[in-house]
């Protein structure tokens, strides 16, 4: 269960014996900030931060009390809806359902105009706390609920900024592309709701991609849902619902033929559609600015160059040192490397090594040998650096990449690094299934960063990832990115180039679930997952399961 804005899991411990499911566990937990978690009140770094503890509450569940994932269902209120419906849409966890009520996806903040007044007085004195205006009496009928949030020592009334502004955007992230979220979903929207809006409850609802799904308006009904003076009538619902999905096999969505239909497919379809009238002329003198950047920017030249998308941008990005003809070209270049597509590649950077450094430390701690492969590896930058920031040296090191000229610049780096004693490059195809199944030595660590997004076929990715599953014996592991979602698409596909003979750089999503699958498919269970607070870039831990 997952609470709502300001309280805590104590403040949902009624539903255990309500709800009428006597023969369920139920689990609560209090956000960070919350109730008696640590923190300051109100307070984490970023609302990507609760989606990740939020994560980590659930896999603790599961490791701890030996419970499948599949055995699982939320239920969350308000601000808890937000972060169990992000959570379901960045990391795809195969649960048994989810139940939303009251979702705040559009916060009422009453003051017009107070969104962008927020923003503003953050960006001139940094993150502050905003006290909450909302009152018990705006929440509920039960004059009991009022009186117990009035005298809860628990309650936390302050939320900071960051967060309070981080809840519109991730929200509305998950409202725009819920159709990625195919599990179980029943909603509840209160009719006389004055904290949240109703409207992006529907659409998110309508944009559901779920095949169960339902939608139920409760006339009358104050924000606390389940906490309402006639909770007796959702809850009735809510019994029914889960109860019902868990006499049923668990529901997913096959996702494996997405390439060839589906939303995403479509999406990409109408990028690669030429832009016409007064949006061809938009594009096309956006084109023309990129052009003339490139004249100053050495990042916007070298994107022409080689490609947006090539290991030499790639590392050019990562390096994330502004160079240009003048100083309008440094600080071109400047604004170039802070754009969020580029913000998020060097995060994906530091979380994709976490996750390496996470399997080896694994490695260690069963007795198995290191053996790393990168099929893609560009440069080769992120892996050498996250390598040698270790003191126990992996026992080999393969980098491989099918750019010659990314072979000579990861040959110069493994030189500079001084590893060439456990490390090689070589060039070779990232795609060829049988090519990678009789790599020698036997890898028992596999990195795929950076490449399957990059091409929109599944049967591409699946061959390559079949071939890594023949290589890689059992207990070893497996780092993948994925991009479940991204804010600049139709700016990359109208405006850059691709490494592939200059052509525009059209992207076709893979949402999570989908990457997932198709890891599963080659015989891998994913164990761990890092993604950034834009929620654009995802990096996998997977381990090979018995062949």
């Amino acid at each position: 269960m997952f609470h709502r804005g300001h309280e805590h899991g104590g403040r949902m411990a009624h539903l255990v014996e309500e709800s009428g499911l006597a023969e369920f566990d139920f689990y609560a937990w209090d956000a960070r900030g919350h109730g008696r978690s640590e923190g300051a009140p109100g307070s984490a770094p970023d609302f990507a931060t609760l989606i990740r503890d939020a994560d980590a509450f659930v896999r603790h569940i599961c490791d701890e009390d030996k419970v499948a994932i599949e055995d699982i269902a939320i239920l969350a209120q308000s601000v808890g809806s937000v972060i169990a419906s992000a959570w379901v849409h960045d990391y795809a966890p195969r649960i048994r359902a989810m139940v939303l009520a009251s979702p705040a996806f559009d916060i009422d903040l009453i003051v017009p105009g107070a969104r962008p007044a927020l923003t503003l007085w953050q960006k001139i004195r940094g993150n502050f706390m905003v006290n909450s205006y909302v009152k018990p009496e705006m929440l509920t009928h039960d004059a009991e609920r009022i009186a117990s949030y009035k005298t809860d020592p628990l309650i936390t009334r302050p939320i900071s900024s960051t967060l309070l502004l981080d809840v519109y955007k991730v929200a509305e992230r998950v409202v725009s592309d819920a159709k990625a979220i195919t599990c179980p979903v029943q909603l509840f929207i209160s009719g006389a709701d004055k904290v949240v809006r109703a409207k992006a409850q529907h659409d998110f609802f309508v944009n559901l991609g779920s095949a169960k799904k339902e939608r139920h308006v409760l006339e009358g009904f104050f924000h606390d849902t389940l906490g309402e003076k006639d909770r007796a009538i959702p809850l009735t619902e809510i019994n029914r619902f889960i109860t019902d999905c868990f006499a049923r096999p668990v529901e997913q969505a096959s996702l494996l033929d997405a390439h060839r239909m589906g939303y995403t497919r479509d999406e990409a379809e109408a990028l690669a559609s030429p832009a016409t009238g007064s949006l061809g002329l938009y594009w096309a003198a956006t084109r023309a600015s990129m052009r003339l950047g490139g004249k100053l920017s050495e990042g916007v030249a070298l994107g022409h160059e080689t490609g947006f998308d090539s290991g030499s941008t790639l590392d050019y990005v990562y390096r994330n040192e502004p160079r240009g003809t003048s100083p309008i070209g440094r600080l071109i270049d400047k604004n170039y490397l802070n754009s969020i597509g580029w913000r998020g590649i060097r995060q994906r950077k530091l979380n994709t090594e976490e996750l390496i450094g996470t399997a080896l430390s694994r490695l260690k701690a069963e007795g198995q040998p290191s053996r790393i492969v990168d099929i893609a590896a560009g440069h080769g930058r992120y892996v050498l650096e996250a390598l040698t920031a270790r003191e126990d040296k992996p026992d080999s090191i393969l980098l491989r990449d099918y750019s010659d000229i990314n072979v000579e610049a990861g040959r110069a780096l493994i030189a500079e690094k001084d590893l060439a004693d456990i490390a090689r490059f070589e060039q070779g195809d990232a795609f060829d299934g049988e090519d990678l199944a009789a790599l020698d030595p036997q890898p028992t660590l596999a990195i795929v960063s950076g490449l399957y997004e990059l091409f929109p076929d599944n049967e591409m990715v699946g061959r390559s990832l079949k071939g890594l599953g023949h290589a890689i014996p059992e207990g070893g592991y497996l780092v993948y990115t994925g991009q479940p979602w991204h804010p600049q698409l139709e700016l990359i596909a109208r405006a850059l180039t691709s490494h592939r003979g200059g052509e525009a750089w059209v992207m076709r999503r893979r949402v999570q679930a989908e990457m997932d699958q198709l890891v599963v498919e080659a015989g891998f269970q994913k164990i761990d997952q890092r993604i950034d607070k834009w929620g654009i870039f995802t990096v996998s831990l997977a381990q090979r399961v018995s062949k």
